[in-house]
This record gives C-alpha cells, sequence and structure tokens, in this order.
C-alpha cells in the first residue's frame, strides 16, 4: 500500500496491514514532528508533493525493496499539509518472514524516501520563520551532507 494523505495517519491500521500469518517480523517507522532542530524551536511543519509522481517513486522503491529483501507486505503513507508537533508526517511498515529482513528494508525505504520522493518539507519556527529544508541532506538526516 502507497499513499500520500492530507489527513492524519493511524500507524496501527498501517501496521495492521503489513501483518501476516507468514511474516514473523512486522517493521514500521514513524516520522514524527519534533520540537526542537538544531537548536531552533519549531511550530509546525508543512509538506508539499507533486501526488503522482511522488506516488509513483514509491512504488518503484518499494518494488527495488521487494527485489533486494524478502518482504511479504509493504506500506508507505506519507502525509501533506500542515503537521503539528508530534504528528506522524510518514509511516514505513513492513513484514517479513524474519526480521533482520524487516530492519534493514524498512530502514533502507525511510532513508531513501527522504532522499529520492518529490515531497517538500517546510519548518515554520516558532519566531515565524520558515524554511524550506531537503531532509536528505545534513545532520538532522542522520546521513553525511552534500
Amino acid at each position: 500500500m502507497i499513499a500520500i494523505t492530507d489527513q492524519p495517519i493511524d500507524h496501527a491500521a498501517v501496521t495492521d496491514r503489513v501483518r501476516s500469518t507468514r511474516a514473523g517480523a512486522v517493521c514500521t517507522f514513524l516520522g514524527t514532528t519534533r520540537e526542537f532542530t538544531g537548536g531552533r524551536t519549531t511550530n509546525h511543519l508543512d509538506y508539499e508533493a507533486y501526488p503522482g509522481m511522488a506516488e509513483r517513486t514509491l512504488e518503484d522503491l518499494e518494488a527495488q525493496a521487494r527485489q533486494r529483501w524478502d518482504l511479504i507486505e509493504v506500506a508507505v503513507v506519507h502525509r501533506v499539509g500542515r503537521v503539528e508537533l508530534g504528528e506522524i508526517s510518514v509511516v514505513v511498515a513492513v513484514s517479513s518472514p524474519h526480521r533482520v529482513a524487516a530492519f534493514e528494508a524498512c530502514q533502507w525505504l525511510m532513508d531513501t524516501i527522504k532522499q529520492v520522493v518529490p515531497i517538500w518539507k517546510k519548518e515554520i519556527w516558532a519566531d515565524g520563520t520558515e524554511e524550506w529544508v531537503h531532509p536528505g541532506l545534513g545532520p538532522e538526516s542522520g546521513q553525511a551532507g552534500p
């Protein structure tokens, strides 16, 4: 299941969607809006996407993950629009017969989503300033910067 939505994401429903009696492992990642980034206070986030292109890219990533790992089910739901502190902006859930594949596929999907999917994030800071952020670059991503 691949989806772009402007509604709050029910992470339990997304996780349930990938559960299977054939799977011994289910791994779910939740991306949430944090209050502090690099010493600055966040008010909220705004996400924008080109839905058709974003969904096609997510489908391609799902296909790549299925080629790399033995996966039973995959679900990715990304939110667009305003996302308040503590709310979920993205859910990645995968199931697999074994935990290593589930962990690796879930992490690879999330890392790759941040790098290649045409979804853009704008941080709205508590002081009223705004900044478009490419989440796949820099220290907040857990990845090396450019």
